[in-house]
């Protein structure tokens, strides 16, 4: 069953990328990202509410809370990264960026969660890290020219830095307590940092400038990304770390699915050979 969770929570995160993607074209992404984190917030609230999983907050341990926090703080800082590299860079980019976080939580997963690893899922784990490689455009010479296109990059691989960090601590957090009451707790955190860096970067003045048309392209990413949370977290909860997260980053089929159609962004020959052998890397993690 969790690995229907699994397949789910790599839907929604796809269907999240295009709708953020919509919805930071003139809105600043610090403030789209504040925005679209109420929803996600208010989402994983109604969810605790809805399995009666609220009374068990007095009995989370100072273990969890702190492995909670920490994975809150580290998928802020993998938000903020990954929705400016998002409002600079092209989507067929960017993405897969992001999911390189795959080969490095796997092994973060073996280092500290103790999941075996077996030849199989090393083989994987390369085909993984060519097909990403792959899928990685080399950029333009008007691309390198603009600030633009050599700053998206380094947003895009702290993004992917920051999410390997949030899998592990959250994989941790989630131990002991129900994963829909760890979800929300750990996006309170995320709230947090998300306006705090609206305000430290002096943006709040913009919040009442964003277009409507906009905003509802955010709360609609918030809303497809509390889904995809609450199909991860359940995943994560009842399967091993270094499955469920290859899986889940498998929602750059759906992304770059929407994105041929809705931003005519195309792959080329070299990028569809990596799309594949990402794809093939995760099934065959999956069936291990």
């Amino acid at each position: 069953m969790w690995i229907l969770y699994a397949v789910g929570s790599a839907f929604f995160a796809g269907v999240t990328s295009i709708l953020a993607k919509s919805g930071i074209k003139k809105t600043d992404s610090n403030v789209a990202t504040a925005i679209r984190t109420i929803v996600v917030f208010i989402f994983s609230w109604i969810m605790v509410f809805v399995v009666g999983s609220q009374a068990s907050i007095k009995m989370v341990g100072q273990k969890t809370l702190l492995f909670l926090i920490l994975s809150g703080l580290a998928t802020g800082a993998s938000w903020l990264c990954y929705f400016h590299a998002l409002q600079i860079g092209d989507i067929n980019k960017v993405v897969p960026i992001d999911k390189s976080s795959t080969v490095l939580t796997i092994v973060l997963a073996l280092i500290f969660l103790k999941e075996g690893i077996t030849w199989q899922k090393s083989i994987a784990v390369i085909l993984i890290a060519i097909g990403i490689f792959l899928m990685i455009q080399k950029k333009s010479t008007a691309e390198e020219n603009d600030s633009n296109g050599k700053s998206w990059l380094f947003y895009a691989v702290l993004s992917a830095v920051f999410a390997s960090l949030t899998a592990v601590l959250g994989k941790i957090g989630i131990t002991g307590i129900e994963s829909n009451l760890g979800t929300a707790i750990r996006t309170g955190i995320v709230l947090v940092m998300a306006w705090s860096m609206v305000f430290i970067t002096g943006k709040q003045s913009e919040i009442h400038n964003i277009d409507r048309r906009e905003l509802i392209f955010i709360c609609c990413s918030g809303i497809a990304t509390g889904a995809s949370w609450m199909y991860y977290y359940k995943a994560l909860q009842n399967g091993p770390a270094s499955v469920v997260i290859p899986i889940d980053k498998s929602s750059v089929l759906v992304t770059v699915a929407f994105s041929y159609f809705i931003f005519h962004e195309s792959l080329d020959k070299k990028s569809a050979i990596g799309l594949a052998l990402l794809v093939l890397g995760t099934i065959i993690i999956a069936i291990l």
